[in-house]
C-alpha cells in the first residue's frame, strides 16, 4: 500500500519571481510531485503559474488546473472547493505529492486556505504543509520605498470589499492601511480618502512585481477607470491621534476602548 503523499501550498510571491524563496523553488523542481494552480474560469490562465514559468521552472509531466471562480455564490463556491479537494485527495490516496501554486503567500486571502479546509473535511488525516512567500503589500512597500509599519504603528490589512464605513472606522484606529482588492470600491474609497485628506497619503498598485506591475501615485486620477482584481492601495494615516505613552506603552485611543 502507498504511503500517502502531501500536499503542499507553494506559495511564490506577488508576482517577480526573484521572490520565490528557496524552500519552494526546491519543491517546484521536483519530477515527482504533480502541480496544481488555480484558475478563475475555464477560459482564464492561471496568474501563478505564470510566475513560475517565468522563472524558468519547468512543469512536471503530471500539472493540471483547478477552477476557483470568482463568484458570491456560496453553493457554487462549495460545489468547486468540493470539486478541487477531491482531486487533491485521489492525488495524495495513491501516494502523489500535490503542489498547489499559489502567487502571494498561502496563508493570506488564498485559494489554499479553502482547498485545505475542504480536504481536511474530506481527510483529516490529510498531510498539508505551507511554504510561506512573500505578501503583495511586502512587494509593494519594497517598491514603493514606504515602510510597512514603525516604531508602534498600527496596520490593518483588510479587503476592501469589507465596506466603506468599516474602512472608514479603521482610519480613526490604525497608522496604516492596505486595503486588498480595491477594484469593486476604488470610486467610493478615493471620495473617503478625500474626504478625509489622505490621498496624498495613498498609493495604488497593481500586480506588484509583475511585468505589467503599475504603481500610481496620483490616486485621484483612477476615478472612473477600471483596474485589475490583483491590486490593493497603501494608505498611511499621519494624523491619527494616539494614546498617551504609558511604561513604554500606548494607551487605548477612545475608539479602541469602544471595541
Amino acid at each position: 500500500m502507498n504511503k500517502p503523499g502531501t500536499l503542499y501550498g507553494v506559495s511564490l510571491g506577488p508576482g517577480d519571481p526573484g521572490l520565490i524563496t528557496r524552500s519552494a523553488w526546491a519543491l517546484l523542481e521536483r519530477r515527482d510531485a504533480v502541480w496544481t494552480y488555480p484558475v478563475r474560469s475555464l477560459r482564464k490562465e492561471s496568474y501563478a503559474l505564470d510566475i513560475a514559468l517565468r522563472a524558468g521552472l519547468t512543469p512536471p509531466a503530471q500539472h493540471q488546473s483547478l477552477l476557483f471562480p470568482m463568484t458570491h455564490d456560496a453553493e457554487k463556491l462549495a460545489r468547486h472547493w468540493l470539486k478541487a479537494a477531491e482531486t487533491v485527495r485521489d492525488l495524495l490516496a495513491i501516494g502523489q505529492d500535490v503542489l498547489f501554486l499559489v502567487e502571494g503567500d498561502a496563508s493570506t486571502y488564498a485559494s489554499f486556505c479553502y482547498l485545505a479546509r475542504v480536504l481536511r473535511e474530506l481527510d483529516v488525516a490529510a498531510q498539508i504543509k505551507i511554504v510561506a512567500g512573500v505578501n503583495s503589500f511586502n512587494a509593494a512597500c519594497a517598491q514603493l520605498q514606504i515602510p510597512l509599519s514603525e516604531q508602534d504603528d498600527t496596520i490593518a490589512i483588510v479587503p476592501a470589499a469589507y465596506g466603506i464605513a468599516a474602512v472608514e472606522k479603521m482610519l480613526d484606529d490604525f497608522d496604516t492601511l492596505v486595503l486588498m482588492k480595491v477594484k469593486p470600491l476604488l470610486d467610493d474609497l478615493i471620495d473617503l480618502l478625500a474626504r478625509r485628506g489622505l490621498l496624498a497619503h495613498s498609493r495604488f498598485i497593481e500586480k506588484a512585481g509583475s511585468p505589467v506591475e503599475r504603481i500610481v501615485a496620483d490616486v485621484a486620477s483612477l476615478k472612473g477607470s477600471k483596474v485589475n482584481y490583483l491590486s490593493l492601495l497603501l494608505v498611511k494615516n499621519p494624523n491619527r491621534a494616539r494614546g498617551d505613552m504609558i511604561r513604554g506603552c500606548r494607551k487605548k485611543t477612545t475608539t479602541e476602548l469602544e471595541e
